[in-house]
C-alpha cells in the first residue's frame, strides 16, 4: 500500500512536470498534432499479452490503411509493464496508446494521467458507451468523466484433460457438476506418486480462482459500496475452508510446484487433470499441441444450491493525456472501439469484446474446444472487486494466501489477517 501512495505522489508530480515541459520542447505539425521524436505521427502502442499482438497488429494494420496513420505495438510482459508505465509518467515518456486495468484504473484516472475521452466520444460517430458493458465501462469512468475505452471482457471457465478423465473412466465435466462433484472427481485423478494431480488452483488465483467459488457460497471479497471486506465474512472463511479441505490438502501439486510453474503450463505437460482459465488465456492454449489434442472446457461447478458465478473483468484502451500525438491517439482509440474492429478482433479470437453482440464468432476461433462456455458463463457474471488501492490488498491477498495452502497458518486466521489489512486500505483511501 505504501508503494502505491507513494506512486499516487508521483505521477501528480510527474504529470505537472511534463506538461510544462511539453511547452518548451515540442515540436507541433501543422495539423496541431505533435510527433514524437520526429516519427511523423506514428502511434506508439502498448500491451501486456504477446499472445494478442498478432490479431491486433491486423486491426491495427487496417487501421492504418483507411487513416494513413503508422501504428507501432510493444509487448511488455505483465510483471514488467506497471513499472514501465511508472517510469514513463516519471520521465513525461508514457506511450500513446495503452492497455487499462481495473487493478489500476482508479489511481491512474485520479492523478491526471489518463486522457479525457469524455467530450470526444460525445462528438463520435464510432463511440457510444451504451454499446458496451456498463460494468466495463463504469471500470474506467470518475466523476462522471470517461478516460478509457472499453476493449473487452472475460469470464472464467474450467479445463479438463480429456485422456485422464477417460483413463480413469470419469465422465466429462457439464453443467450437472457441483464443487463437490470436482473435488470428488479431483481425488480420483489424482495419483499417490505426485506423477498426476486433479486439479491446480495456487494461492495467487483470484478471479481465474477461488473468488469464483467464495461468491457460489455466498461470500464476497469486498461490500457492494466498497467500505468493507468481505473476508472475514463467516460465508467467506467457510468457502475458503471447504476449499482447503477437499482440494488443495487432497488433490493439488504443492503451493511450491504451483508458484514455479503456472497452472495452464501443468496442465499442457499432462500433470493435471483440471484447472481454472479465463478466457485470455485461450489464445495461448489453441496454439499448444497437447492442450488441442487432449484439453477441452466445461462452465465451472455450481453451489449447491445451483448458484454458478462467473468472476468477469475487462480491459479498456486509454492515451496519455501529458503526450504530444493525441489527436491520433483518439483516432485509434475510437476505431479499436468501433463494432467494426471489436467484431474482428473476436473473429481472430484475440479475446471476448466489449461491445455487446460481437462475440459470438469468438467462440470459432478454435473449434477444437467447447468455447461455447465461457459465453454460458456469462449468464451470472460478479465484476472483479476493485478499489482505489486494489493492487496493494490484493498483492498483499495473494502472498498471505500462501501461509494457508503450507499450513503455515489455518484458513481462518489467513482471512481475517486479509480482511484487517484489506479495511486499513480502504479506510485509508477516503
Amino acid at each position: 500500500m505504501r508503494l502505491n501512495k507513494i506512486l499516487s505522489g508521483t505521477l501528480i508530480a510527474a504529470t505537472c512536470i511534463s506538461l510544462c515541459a511539453c511547452g518548451n520542447n515540442n515540436n507541433a505539425n501543422s495539423d496541431g498534432n505533435n510527433s514524437n521524436s520526429g516519427n511523423n505521427g506514428t502511434i506508439s502502442v502498448s500491451i501486456w499479452d504477446n499472445n494478442q499482438l498478432a490479431g491486433l497488429k491486423e486491426i491495427t494494420d487496417d487501421f492504418t490503411a483507411e487513416t494513413g496513420i503508422p501504428v507501432d505495438i510493444q509487448v511488455v510482459p505483465w510483471d514488467q509493464y506497471w513499472t514501465t508505465l511508472e517510469a514513463g509518467v516519471m520521465g513525461g515518456e508514457l506511450p500513446d496508446v495503452f492497455w487499462m486495468h481495473s487493478n489500476y484504473s482508479q489511481m491512474y484516472m485520479d492523478n491526471g494521467v489518463l486522457l479525457d475521452l469524455t467530450d470526444r466520444i460525445a462528438e463520435s460517430d464510432m463511440i457510444n458507451l451504451d454499446n458496451y458493458y456498463k460494468e466495463i465501462t463504469e471500470l474506467y469512468q470518475l466523476d462522471g468523466k470517461t478516460y478509457a475505452i472499453p476493449k473487452d471482457y472475460d469470464t472464467i471457465a474450467l479445463w479438463y484433460n480429456k485422456k485422464m478423465f477417460d483413463e480413469a473412466g470419469i465422465a466429462y465435466p457439464d453443467e450437472t457438476w457441483t464443487w463437490q462433484t470436482l473435488a470428488d472427481a479431483a481425488k480420483k485423478l489424482t495419483k499417490e506418486d505426485g506423477s498426476q494431480y486433479g486439479f491446480a488452483l495456487p494461492a495467487g488465483f483470484t478471479q481465474d480462482g477461488y473468488y469464483n467459488l467464495i461468491y457460489d457460497m455466498g461470500g464476497y471479497i469486498l461490500s457492494e459500496d466498497k467500505t468493507k471486506s468481505g473476508w472475514d465474512d463467516p460465508k467467506t472463511i467457510d468457502a475458503m475452508n471447504w476449499l482447503y479441505d477437499n482440494v488443495v490438502s487432497v488433490s493439488m501439486p504443492s503451493q511450491q510446484i504451483m508458484g514455479e510453474t503456472t497452472p495452464d503450463v501443468l496442465f499442457n505437460s499432462g500433470k493435471v487433470a483440471m484447472i481454472m482459465q479465463g478466457s485470455w488465456m485461450v489464445a495461448s492454449m489453441k496454439q499448444n499441441e497437447y492442450a488441442l489434442e487432449n484439453g477441452d472446457v466445461a462452465v465451472l461447478p455450481m453451489a449447491d444450491d445451483g448458484t454458478r458465478i462467473s468472476i468477469c473483468n475487462g480491459l479498456g484502451w486509454a492515451a496519455s493525456a501529458q503526450g504530444d500525438n493525441t489527436e491520433n491517439a483518439w483516432k485509434l482509440l475510437e476505431y479499436f472501439g468501433s463494432e467494426k474492429a471489436q467484431k474482428k478482433q473476436a473473429e481472430l479470437g484475440v479475446t471476448m469484446s466489449a461491445y455487446t453482440g460481437t462475440s459470438e464468432t469468438w467462440i470459432n476461433c478454435a473449434p477444437e474446444f467447447n468455447l461455447q462456455a465461457y459465453l454460458d458463463m456469462t449468464e451470472n457474471m460478479v465484476l472483479r472487486p476493485y478499489t482505489r488501492e486494489t493492487k496493494a490488498w490484493e498483492d498483499y491477498s495473494q502472498e498471505t494466501m500462501k501461509k494457508a495452502y503450507t499450513g503455515e497458518n489455518t484458513m481462518e486466521e489467513v482471512c481475517r489477517d486479509i480482511a484487517a489489512f484489506m479495511n486499513q486500505c480502504i479506510a485509508e483511501e477516503n
